[in-house]
């Protein structure tokens, strides 16, 4: 849907404009295809490193020897005990690991994604410019957010941990759980909130040439027009991927009621098949969003294109 048919500024709703937005990158496979290229290509690399190493720390480190094997699943609390306890003999391989593989992958993912995400934008409006490097850094920006916003998070389950289960008396389970869920659904929602500023700084660098530390700068001074609907848009894709992720469950538990007839091998794949299909959703759905910011901001701040 083109800025031009959109309705005036102050009876426009992002969700309004959505289902256009849908359309016209369904129409245009070539976008979706490039995202989930660039995505994957970092992505899958990173997985098949993840999988060796954690081969090679079980092998060094055993189940058996740390009675995760015989953990009775019926019991939560006993079960929870178990794993701590075998968290507490596996984190020090996990971090020796994490030491090298984690600036390494951050490192390849801010590189590949600023230069796949040039290419997607450059793809959805032919005229902008490609600026590999401003891009990169803003992507390094983006990630920046994302690892802070999960370290508070993290911080804040192990705040309601130390103060609902105790080891020296009765486990507030109920509390924890009720903490875990709002602090999650919480910082879920803070995400959707604040994400949307580094994801539109790098179409203003592009959009109004300017530099990295501007758009970013721009990026927190858009009006109040701007911002609302950058936000109601964050929030709703943010329900989109809860949504895709329950999808994803409802039909990753289709065949287990017939586990005996169909066999494990059938099992597998389709769990394979459904995580494949969660990926290129959500990616398509990222498209979507990016294309859904670029028309906001022709309608708010920049010229119509034509």
């Amino acid at each position: 849907m083109s800025s031009s048919s959109m309705q005036p500024q102050q009876q426009l709703r992002g969700t309004q404009t959505m289902v256009g937005h849908m359309s016209w990158v369904i129409a245009r496979p070539s976008l979706t295809a490039l995202e989930v290229a660039w995505r994957w290509l970092i992505g899958a690399p990173l997985l098949l490193i993840c999988w060796t190493q954690a081969q090679k720390i079980i092998a060094a480190v055993p189940p058996e020897s740390t009675g995760l094997s015989a953990i009775n699943w019926q019991n939560p609390w006993t079960a929870s005990i178990k794993l701590a306890e075998a968290w507490v003999t596996y984190q020090p391989h996990v971090a020796a690991v994490l030491q090298w593989l984690a600036p390494v992958a951050a490192l390849a993912w801010i590189v590949v994604s600023g230069i796949g995400r040039s290419l997607v934008l450059k793809r959805i409006e032919p005229r902008l410019p490609l600026r590999l490097l401003s891009m990169i850094l803003l992507q390094a920006a983006w990630l920046a957010v994302l690892i802070l916003t999960g370290w508070a998070w993290w911080a804040s389950l192990s705040w309601a941990g130390q103060t609902h289960i105790n080891v020296t008396g009765e486990p507030d389970l109920v509390g924890y759980t009720v903490w875990a869920v709002f602090l999650s659904l919480g910082f879920f929602t803070l995400w959707a909130f604040i994400s949307w500023i580094v994801t539109i700084a790098p179409m203003l660098m592009l959009l109004e040439n300017c530099s990295p530390v501007t758009a970013l700068i721009r990026s927190l001074n858009l009006g109040k027009g701007l911002t609302g609907k950058l936000v109601e848009i964050n929030l709703v894709m943010g329900i989109v991927k809860l949504a895709l992720l329950v999808v994803a469950m409802v039909f990753s538990a289709v065949l287990i009621p017939f586990s005996e007839e169909v066999g494990a091998s059938a099992l597998h794949l389709e769990w394979i098949v459904v995580t494949i299909f969660y990926f290129i959703a959500g990616d398509y759905f990222q498209v979507v969003r990016l294309k859904g910011f670029i028309e906001f901001w022709r309608v708010y701040r920049g010229p119509k294109l034509h």
